[in-house]
């Protein structure tokens, strides 16, 4: 892979890291396809480091220090390439999120963070930062309402959602947030041709991904991946057999789930529902 034409740099520690080890592949006489043979990945992979499409790994730098005999050199521009706005956890998959041409998410017991309304959002997050100061709350929350900017982007992926029917009965914040909310989502559905959203609803019973949130990424030019999360953590999948397992599950929770109408009308539906209830408390 070729060095993007006019890439400073000194631009941000993520251009630098990959100058840096185009510069130490170059000088130990080393393809990228040679180089990535010696630590476990392809050519290519260390081709998008050294481009500075993808933020670079620190268990990968340090076995590329260990090749290159750099020392700590790439893991120290590492650590400085991966600060982000997001949690650390999540800013692999966040960054891959601008990317993706297509991503299918499963969301379990709310409202994918695509699709939440900024109130929806703070307590969704206040709830999982019970103790953080007011102004980390307001950050992730600014966060995430920039992320959802990516809908509106020219590059705006195919959306697809299978949302169980406990995120529509759910109390977060208050019936006029929940209201707002589930408002918002048929609205996105319906004014939205890049978003499919279906319902996995409670008569559905088991299905493959109980408890798991989970969002399969395709790209037009790479692999697909996998990113999965728990409270406080997740984890990002590229192995190809396991990732083509998850596929398959999801096809199988699609099958399982109302249809798209079937599902706006459900979501609706519960937005009155909420609607009514604020009226009568």
């Amino acid at each position: 892979m070729s060095k993007p034409t006019g890439m400073d740099p000194f631009s941000d520690a993520r251009a630098f890291y990959g100058s840096e080890l185009r510069r130490l592949r170059e000088e130990a006489g080393l393809t990228q396809e040679r180089l990535g043979e010696r630590v476990f990945c392809s050519g290519s992979y260390i081709g998008q480091f050294e481009s500075a499409i993808r933020r670079p790994q620190l268990e990968l730098s340090k076995l590329l220090d260990e090749v290159l005999g750099s020392g700590e050199h790439l893991q120290r521009l590492c650590r400085l390439a991966r600060r982000t706005k997001v949690a650390d956890y999540f800013a692999d998959a966040a960054e891959l999120e601008q990317q993706a041409t297509t991503i299918s998410e499963y969301a379990p017991m709310v409202v994918p963070g695509w699709l939440q309304t900024e109130a929806y959002a703070r307590a969704v997050i206040r709830a999982a930062q019970r103790f953080a100061p007011k102004q980390v709350v307001d950050d992730y929350v600014r966060n995430r309402m920039e992320r959802v900017q990516l809908l509106d982007s020219p590059s705006t992926p195919v959306l697809w959602i299978i949302v169980h029917e406990a995120a529509l009965r759910l109390p977060v914040g208050n019936p006029a947030t929940m209201s707002a909310q589930l408002t918002h989502l048929a609205e996105a559905t319906a004014d939205r041709p890049n978003i499919v959203v279906q319902v996995m609803p409670f008569t559905a019973g088991p299905h493959p991904f109980l408890g798991t949130s989970l969002a399969l990424m395709g790209f037009r030019d790479a692999p697909a991946v996998v990113y999965t999360e728990t409270a406080y953590t997740g984890q990002l999948i590229d192995e190809p057999a396991l990732v083509a397992q998850f596929h398959s599950a999801y096809d199988l929770a699609r099958a399982a789930a109302m249809s798209p109408e079937a599902s706006l009308a459900l979501v609706e539906s519960a937005a009155k529902d909420w609607a009514l209830y604020e009226h009568h408390t």
